[in-house]
């Protein structure tokens, strides 16, 4: 199957990360636009999650550790680690998710629209 990403419709994951989003059978692979100051607050799901920083610098919390994230770098976000994050810059973020996030699907998402 093609897609094109830019037909996806967005989704506000919360406020300033919105996300185009492709759910299969097992995962889900988000392509996210973070405006520059936007903020994830800290949550932790039973999703496994590999966070691959595309463009812009990102500072992101995992656990008890913060580190900065530039173009090119990726962490692995294992199952139910509270994790965070901001955005020093404009950012393009590409999330995969294991098992899918039935709540991006349905848009219920806990932490939205804060």
């Amino acid at each position: 199957m093609k897609i094109n990403i830019p037909d996806l419709a967005p989704f506000e994951i919360t406020r300033g990360f919105t996300a185009r989003m492709i759910h299969t059978d097992n995962m889900t692979i988000a392509f996210v636009d973070v405006e520059a100051g936007a903020e994830l607050p800290e949550h932790a799901h039973i999703h496994e999650q590999v966070t691959n920083l595309l463009e812009g610098e990102f500072e992101f919390v995992l656990g008890d550790q913060t580190m900065l994230l530039t173009p090119g770098l990726t962490v692995v976000i294992p199952s139910n680690v509270p994790h965070s994050g901001r955005a020093l810059t404009a950012c393009r973020i590409l999330d995969v998710f294991q098992p899918v996030r039935e709540d991006f699907r349905r848009g219920d998402v806990a932490y939205a629209r804060r």
